[in-house]
């Protein structure tokens, strides 16, 4: 099943950064082949900042909408995403912030797998080319909207 990360050092606050991860209604804005967004509920527990959110994914005719559920650990600077419905069999997503100095270090990991074996096969092929694109997009976002540096 598709599995990959990727770690970037941003020239940005670890807490901009996890606002902007946190702002999924915005990502059609910036992340490539994001059509649609809508957070769904979003509360502050305490430690826990818990949410429900849909993505919709897709390019021509091919699209497709699933849900999440988004849990922000504050003592911890990660966020965990699991999917709740959807063309996903399950989804494993996992943030994780580390400042290091003016900068922030961000990994994001990706475990997931699609109802459909063919487009599995598929995703699998091209997924880290997918994933760099995605990170490239929060890098770029991330520097044009807060860089320290």
């Amino acid at each position: 099943m598709p599995k990959a990360s990727v770690k970037r050092l941003i020239g940005s606050d670890k807490d901009k950064l996890i606002e902007l991860v946190l702002a999924v209604d915005k990502y059609p804005e910036f992340i490539p082949y994001c059509l649609n967004s809508k957070i769904y509920e979003k509360k502050d527990q305490g430690d826990i900042v818990h949410m429900i959110a849909d993505l919709t994914i897709g390019k021509g005719i091919f699209k497709d909408t699933y849900k999440s559920d988004v849990n922000y650990n504050k003592k911890k600077d990660i966020i965990l995403v699991k999917n709740l419905d959807g063309p996903l069999k399950y989804l494993n997503n996992r943030w994780v912030f580390v400042e290091k100095g003016k900068s922030t270090e961000v990994s994001f990991e990706v475990d997931f797998e699609l109802k459909n074996k063919f487009l599995n096969i598929l995703m699998t092929k091209s997924f880290q080319y997918g994933l760099d694109k995605i990170a490239d997009a929060f890098q770029k976002r991330a520097e044009k909207l807060y860089k320290n540096i």
